[in-house]
């Protein structure tokens, strides 16, 4: 009698561990496609930064240091591979982009210029599915080290090398409200 309740409990205790550990192997994977599609929608950006940097290029010859500053950050993306890295780079690129509008601001030609606003429909579009990119990826994440943080998957996860996730977090500039004169 008394073997069958140690069996039942050991039966009951290997269950949770299977349960748990697919569970975190489901989380996993879920992470890793949620970052390859962030990746999909950065290099999407990546690729567009250079025809809009050509158009802009023929009215603002003089603001060159701005357009260096683009070129210059657009060209850390392939030596990013986490998170934490990728997002430092993110913000950078997003204010050097900044500059670059500031700048287009100053060139009225330039704001009727049909491929000009073509490429920016086009960085935009891609910046809203980066943005739902990034809030399906920290949303997995937060899924996921939930589950790595609290009881008992704690306990399966360190048994098992189960980690938690970096979120892809955006610095304090991007957050400040962006003023229109």
């Amino acid at each position: 009698m008394i073997l069958y309740i140690v069996l039942g409990i050991v039966g009951l205790i290997v269950l949770i561990f299977i349960v748990y550990y697919n569970k975190f192997i489901r989380f996993r994977n879920k992470v890793k496609n949620a970052w390859s599609d962030i990746d999909v929608q950065l290099k999407r950006r990546y690729n567009l930064i250079p025809a809009l940097l050509e158009t802009v290029k023929g009215y603002a010859a003089y603001e060159r240091s701005v357009l260096e500053e683009v070129t210059k950050t657009r060209s850390q993306f392939p030596q990013t591979t986490n998170p934490a890295d990728q997002a430092k780079t993110e913000n950078q690129l997003t204010g050097a982009l900044k500059g670059l509008f500031a700048v287009v601001e100053n060139y009225p030609d330039l704001l009727a210029n049909r491929n000009f606003m073509k490429l920016q429909d086009s960085l935009i579009e891609v910046e809203e599915n980066l943005q739902m990119a990034r809030r399906y990826y920290n949303a997995i994440v937060r899924d996921n080290n939930t589950a790595v943080e609290s009881f008992p998957g704690l306990i399966i996860a360190k048994m098992s090398g189960f980690k938690a996730f970096e979120f892809f977090e955006i610095d304090a500039m991007e957050r400040e409200v962006i003023k229109v004169q």
